[in-house]
């Protein structure tokens, strides 16, 4: 029996979708802090490293947030040292002024703030409210930009929040441009449980349109509890977004909602883009090995169809 080929996405390009897009990995931070069992740093430099050798243009490294809050990420000062200066941005995710302290005395290039569409999820998450959380964020983004460093700002529950429901998308976009308005570069919409539609991610981007942000200052973060994060991807696509946010092997996952399945896998992503003629620059078979050997030091299965697909 002769050896099959290797299967390869089929690439017919689509009239009016972006020439490129920028792959944002998380995997290293969101994916890993949801892991109960503690991953030795080793392991995690290893794979940012992979991920970096992958060709991701941007991998997000850990957060300085407090030990107590995710243990996983307690580790987040001897994680950078080890890892050193990388040749990609490795932003951190910063959660208050204590946070930032600790990025500029690791030395940070890039940090990111992350904030509430949702007042239910800003008391649980953060303690504050949706008006005080700016509050919190105002001094640490004032201060991250004197400091000469990059500012990204996240914003969770943008399409569905579990306690409150559906979210009004006026409600999004006065968040969404008063962190824009503090000074962040980018914003990250985030479909936190995984509930959004692909009508749902247009009006969002044109509502953001038609408050004056424009989609080169936007990125889409999914997660695909209900299969629907590769069809939303499409729809921003279409829309023009041209950044979105994804994690080897779709490590992560919801705690808020049942059947979570974790954040969009970089190599479904990769897939879905290649067959499109979307440039990239990232490797598909070194993230899906990636992904491989994450899953083996993590003992459990990958949640990336692609991985599991392609993985020898």
């Amino acid at each position: 029996m002769s050896e099959q080929a290797r299967v390869l996405p089929m690439v017919v390009p689509e009239e009016g979708l972006p020439e490129r897009v920028t792959i944002y990995e998380v995997g290293p931070r969101d994916g890993l802090q949801n892991e109960a069992a503690v991953v030795p740093v080793a392991v995690k430099a290893e794979l940012v490293r992979r991920l970096v050798a992958a060709g991701l243009p941007v991998v997000e490294t850990t957060s300085f947030v407090h030990p107590r809050w995710v243990p996983q990420l307690a580790d987040a000062a001897e994680l950078l040292e080890e890892l050193g200066r990388l040749s990609v941005p490795a932003p951190v995710l910063v959660p208050n002024a204590r946070g930032l302290d600790r990025a500029l005395e690791a030395g940070v290039e890039h940090v990111a703030v992350f904030a509430s569409a949702t007042q239910t999820f800003a008391e649980k998450n953060l303690a504050a409210g949706l008006d005080s959380q700016m509050a919190m964020f105002e001094p640490v983004v004032s201060r991250a930009l004197e400091a000469g460093l990059d500012v990204r700002a996240y914003v969770s529950m943008c399409f569905g929040d579990p306690w409150e429901g559906a979210v009004p998308v006026d409600q999004v976009v006065s968040v969404g441009r008063r962190l824009l308005d503090l000074g962040a570069s980018q914003l990250s919409l985030g479909d936190t449980i995984g509930v959004g539609t692909a009508g749902q991610v247009g009006s969002i981007v044109e509502s953001f349109a038609a408050a004056g942000v424009g989609t080169e200052r936007l990125a889409l973060h999914f997660h695909d509890t209900y299969g629907q994060a590769l069809a939303n991807v499409h729809a921003g696509l279409r829309h023009g977004i041209t950044t979105f946010d994804a994690s080897a092997g779709g490590l992560g996952g919801c705690p808020y909602a049942e059947s979570a399945t974790g954040n969009l896998a970089t190599e479904d992503l990769v897939w879905f883009l290649t067959g499109l003629g979307i440039q990239h620059g990232v490797d598909l078979d070194a993230v899906v090995a990636t992904s491989v050997w994450m899953s083996e030091q993590l003992g459990k299965p990958m949640a990336s169809a692609v991985a599991r697909a392609l993985a020898p």
